[in-house]
């Protein structure tokens, strides 16, 4: 009998008998800095503002609406209390994405937005990004183990394949490196450049810390509004070209969710399954192909 049982518990293990998994992802949290981004997709997919949902802390607003059978809330930084500008950059996007993981309880979070590309990783201007990792080029720690806190490096996460999402969408993929400045010094560019980054921001790596403190599947779509290693001034380049990002925008995000009738939704659920065989402490091996573990 003891041997019955040890062989059971071995095919059980073999076979990874792990939790079924979850349905596919039904709410998508889109988190946004500036109205100039976000409206052109708010109006186009008739998402109403949500006054019934309330994010302590920040002037953030939020849309909702359903979009292709999944929940969609579209959340957006808000103005500044004191200054009166768009709340834009690290501090913001931290604080209303861990508003928004805690009020939406979203199956998955979207940062969106615009950014600067590099034409040395063979950016130009209109183009859509979807994030291979992010990272910080401004948070500079030379001492013993704080330069690698300070670079922060998160990859993308195995519940959503960017590059199979990318590939079919026609997007472009790259490393999206945060820093709170439009500009960049010498020692930014430096940081940047070494570490390969495809677009340059003011908000995902710290979007990101968030969704990896708060474990939710996550990615950066960002449409390219300024050359950073080009010859303009990057603030005239940016507000020559917001608007046209900003429709770009308009028409990347509801293809992300159309993708595939919802192929990103069964990613995220192949998470769940995968989650639920650590839990069990079994390696797939057969049920791989089935959910992903």
């Amino acid at each position: 009998l003891a041997s019955l049982i040890v062989i059971l518990l071995w095919e059980r293990r073999a076979l990874c008998v792990c939790a079924p998994p979850m349905a596919p992802m039904k709410t998508v949290c889109f988190i946004i800095a500036m109205d100039q981004e976000a409206m052109p997709f708010v109006e186009a997919e008739k998402l109403v503002e949500n006054a019934a949902v309330q994010l302590p802390m920040t002037p953030a607003r939020v849309f909702s609406g359903e979009v292709q059978g999944a929940q969609v809330h579209v959340v957006i930084n808000g103005q500044d209390g004191v200054h009166g500008v768009p709340a834009v950059g690290t501090v913001p996007a931290a604080l209303t994405t861990y508003a928004a993981v805690q009020a939406l309880r979203p199956d998955l979070l979207v940062n969106a937005g615009t950014a600067g590309g590099f034409k040395a990783r063979g950016a130009a201007i209109g183009d859509i990004y979807l994030s291979s990792a992010v990272r910080n080029h401004d948070r500079r720690i030379p001492l013993p183990g704080f330069d690698k806190y300070g670079d922060y490096h998160i990859k993308a996460r195995d519940a959503v394949d960017v590059e199979a999402l990318a590939k079919r969408l026609g997007f472009k993929t790259g490393v999206v490196t945060t820093g709170n400045s439009l500009d960049a010094t010498t020692a930014c560019m430096e940081r940047m450049m070494g570490a390969e980054a495809s677009v340059k921001e003011m908000e995902a790596a710290a979007f990101a810390y968030v969704a990896e403190a708060a474990d939710v599947p996550w990615f950066c779509l960002k449409s390219v509004t300024d050359i950073v290693d080009g010859d303009k001034p990057t603030e005239e380049e940016f507000l020559e070209n917001l608007g046209a990002a900003a429709k770009s925008l308009q028409e990347a995000l509801p293809r992300v969710l159309y993708y595939e009738d919802g192929v990103p939704y069964r990613l995220a659920a192949a998470r769940s399954a995968s989650s639920a065989c650590r839990r069990h402490g079994t390696t797939c091996t057969r049920a791989r192909s089935t959910h992903g573990c």
